[in-house]
Formats: structure tokens, C-alpha cells, sequence
């Protein structure tokens, strides 16, 4: 699964680099801020698909094979439908989009030329996302990882051709990653249908059950809100970065890619851990819960304590990735937000954990509670702080970590609670 996402991330990374090293600073601000909108869209499906994914996990885990069909069948339609209304929304609602992220007027036509094509794709993230989630839930993470590495690798293929061979600048940089989405989503839709007969839907599977569709709903809805929440209070904050004019975009553009490169494996770690919780949750095995719990947050607070040195040391040359030595302001600029912000990810590792629990345990309304937490003090405290002469764009990055520290603090308690009422198994007994 890190390995999937890592790879995945490579989809706006190459639009990123290709973009800023070779059409210039204003293209790498639109690319960049049009990364944060998709974000906030993606992450809709990906929720929903993530608690579609822990119900079937449960199910799994119970062994209950009718039933996971059935919870197959009604997630799908569910998810199908929202990517199907979101992509309506997009298309038609692009203008007011552009205006509430405060996108400068320098940005405007090339942000807009690329959302144009990339929101093309929703289809092609709903088709992998759903498929990723669903074979995960029942144990394979190899083939989404081998399906997204090869569209990675045409993405970047693409990339080259389209903006350095064909000159087709920021929307070719779009047709190429709408292109690979696509044939990921449905190379893995036929893998799934065609390899695992235990979740091909069957005729009578097709049929509504209330019990199956509200375990689905309450799961996928709370998750896919947990999401959506997150990365709208994302949204906001770039939408405060914007304000301070196309500099700041491209560094944050440049800074946050590198970001998500650096977290996306403890985001991953979590997503696992909600799993492998789900099915030990779902069999009853309560000793696994508490001995995996023990070794997931020892193991993902080294590897944020890891990749905060790792990024705080080499922060220049990781912004010089994407952005030209001579532009030495957008360098000051991502640099100053790496070292940070990038100083403290244990504290993110350590909230993805509690998100993935919260899942697992059937109590996602904990996830959003967390989440609001973290994302409502990160946007309340970047347009405090940012406006403060002194601090400035600084202000929004001093907000992130903590905002992170105090829904921390709010989620470890009732996790605690949780572990002394859990019953030990009779075996270990």
C-alpha cells in the first residue's frame, strides 16, 4: 500500500516537474493548486471506497460471503453514483471554483485549462480507488500496486510526449494523467472481476438489504466525510496561500508535493493497520488488536521521526526538483515551509493511526471528530497567524503542526478507554 500510493503520487509529481522545469513558474502555480482541488475531489471516493473497504474487511473476517457480495454490490452503485454527480458538479461549476480559491488573475487561464481535461479522470480514480479498497480488504495489495505502477510509468511517458513533444503545455500535462488513471481504474476492474470469484457479484447479489446497506452507508459515509473534511480545510488554507500571489503558489505548489512524498507512507501504514484492526475486529481476536496497535505506532513514530530529519536537512535540494536555482524567492519560501512543517510528522503519523482505529472499530464518527479537530485549528490558525505582519505566509505553516498535536491529544484518550474494557481472548487466557 505505500509502495501503491508512493506511486501514485508520481501521477501530479511528473505534471509537477515536467510543468516547472519546463513551462515555467506560472504553469507550476496552476498545476500545483489544481493538485490541492483534485485532492480535496479524490479523497470523497477514496473515503467512500475506505469504508466500503473496512465493511467488507468485517464481513471477511466473519467469513460472511453472501453478505460481502451484497455490501460489494451497494457500494459500487453508491460510490458510482457520487463520481458520477461530482463530475457533473465540476464541469459546471469550474468558474466559481477558480473564483473561491482566489486564484490570481496570472493563473487563472492556465489552472482553468488544466482542470478542464484533468476532471476527465473522475471516473478512471472512482473505477482504481473502489478496486484498490475492495481488494485490499480482503488481502491483496500486490495487484493495485502493480496496475498504479504501470500507470505511473505511462504518465510520465505521456508527460514528456505530450508537453516537451507536442508543446501541449499545462493540459497536456492533464491528458496524461487522465489517460493513465483510466486504464489503471479499469485494468483493475477486470483484474477484480475476472481473478476473484468471491467478489464477483452474482444476480440475486443485486438486490437491496438494508442491514448490508446501512452497515455500508454508516461506514463509507462517515469515511468519506472524515476525508472530504480533511482536504476541504486543505482546499481553504490554499485558497489563503493564493492571496499572497503566484511566488507563494509555486513554492507551496514545489514543497507540498515533496510533503506528500515524505507522509504518504504513515497515511499508508494507517490505511493497513484499519484493515488488518478490521479483520482481527470482525474474528474476534482481540490480543492481535492489542499486540498490532502496540507495534503500529512504535513503528510509524520512527519512520516519521526518520523522514523529518531527512527532509529538514535536505530541503533545498529536494525544492530544487522542481524549480529552477535561480529562482531563489520560491526557494526561500518552500524551504522555510519544509523545515516547518516537516519537523513534526510523528505527530501525522501518529493521526493516521487514530483514523485507521476509529475505523476499524466501527466508530468512524471519531475519525471526523479528529479530523475537524485538526483541520478546523490548522484553517482557523493559518488566517489568524498569516495575517500577522511579522509572520506572514510563515504563519500558515507554523498552523499545520499544530493542529495535528491537539486532535492527537483528543484521540489517544478514548483509545485507551477502548483497551482496558476490551476483553482478553480465551486462548491467550
Amino acid at each position: 500500500m505505500m509502495l501503491g500510493d508512493l506511486l501514485q503520487q508520481l501521477y501530479n509529481i511528473a505534471d509537477t516537474l515536467i510543468v516547472g522545469r519546463f513551462v515555467g513558474a506560472n504553469a507550476l502555480a496552476a498545476v500545483g493548486s489544481a493538485y490541492t482541488l483534485m485532492t480535496f475531489l479524490t479523497s470523497i471516493l477514496l473515503g467512500l471506497s475506505m469504508g466500503s473497504g473496512v465493511a467488507v474487511s468485517i464481513s471477511f473476517g466473519r467469513g460472511e460471503q453472501d453478505r460481502m457480495r451484497r455490501e460489494v454490490f451497494l457500494s459500487f452503485c453508491m460510490i458510482g453514483l457520487t463520481a458520477l454527480v461530482l463530475n457533473i458538479g465540476t464541469f459546471t461549476l469550474t468558474d466559481p471554483i477558480l473564483a473561491l480559491l482566489q486564484v490570481p488573475a496570472e493563473i487563472w487561464d492556465l489552472m482553468r485549462d488544466y482542470l478542464v481535461v484533468i476532471f476527465l479522470g473522475i471516473g478512471g480514480t472512482f473505477f482504481y480507488n473502489y478496486y484498490a479498497c475492495l481488494l485490499r480488504a480482503v488481502g491483496d495489495s500486490v495487484r493495485p500496486l502493480v496496475f498504479l505502477g504501470a500507470a505511473a510509468l505511462l504518465n510520465i511517458v505521456l508527460d514528456i510526449a505530450f508537453v516537451l513533444g507536442l508543446n501541449a503545455g499545462v493540459a497536456g500535462a492533464a491528458w496524461a494523467t487522465v489517460i493513465a488513471q483510466w486504464l489503471s481504474g479499469l485494468g483493475l476492474c477486470a483484474y477484480a472481476l475476472l481473478t476473484r470469484p468471491d467478489l464477483r457479484v452474482r444476480r440475486r447479489d443485486m438486490r437491496w438489504d438494508k442491514a448490508c446497506a446501512g452497515h455500508v452507508f454508516r461506514l463509507s459515509f462517515v469515511t468519506g466525510a472524515q476525508q472530504s473534511i480533511m482536504n476541504f480545510g486543505i482546499l481553504m488554507v490554499q485558497g489563503r496561500v493564493n492571496s499572497f500571489g503566484a511566488e507563494v503558489m509555486a513554492a507551496f505548489a514545489a514543497a507540498v508535493k515533496i510533503d506528500s512524498f515524505a507522509y504518504m507512507p504513515v497515511q499508508d501504514f494507517g490505511n493497513a493497520f484499519s484493515t488488518f484492526i478490521a479483520q482481527n475486529y470482525g474474528a474476534g481476536r482481540h490480543d492481535r488488536i492489542r499486540r498490532g496497535t502496540r507495534s503500529a505506532i512504535l513503528t510509524s513514530m520512527l519512520f516519521g521521526a526518520a523522514v523529518s530529519a531527512v527532509v529538514f536537512v535536505f530541503a533545498q535540494p529536494l525544492m530544487l526538483i522542481f524549480v529552477q536555482p535561480e529562482e531563489t524567492g520560491i526557494l526561500g519560501i518552500g524551504v522555510q515551509y519544509l523545515r516547518t512543517e516537516g519537523a513534526f510528522y510523528c505527530l501525522i503519523a501518529l493521526l493516521f493511526l487514530l483514523y485507521g482505529f476509529y475505523r476499524a472499530i466501527e466508530r468512524p464518527g471519531m475519525s471526523v471528530v479528529l479530523t475537524v479537530i485538526s483541520l478546523g485549528l490548522r484553517v482557523v490558525l493559518a488566517y489568524a497567524l498569516s495575517a500577522i505582519p511579522a509572520l506572514g505566509a510563515a504563519g500558515i505553516w507554523v498552523s499545520i503542526p499544530i493542529g495535528w498535536a491537539i486532535a492527537d491529544l483528543t484521540g489517544c484518550l478514548p483509545m485507551a478507554v477502548f483497551f482496558r474494557k476490551l476483553p482478553r481472548d480465551k486462548a491467550a487466557e
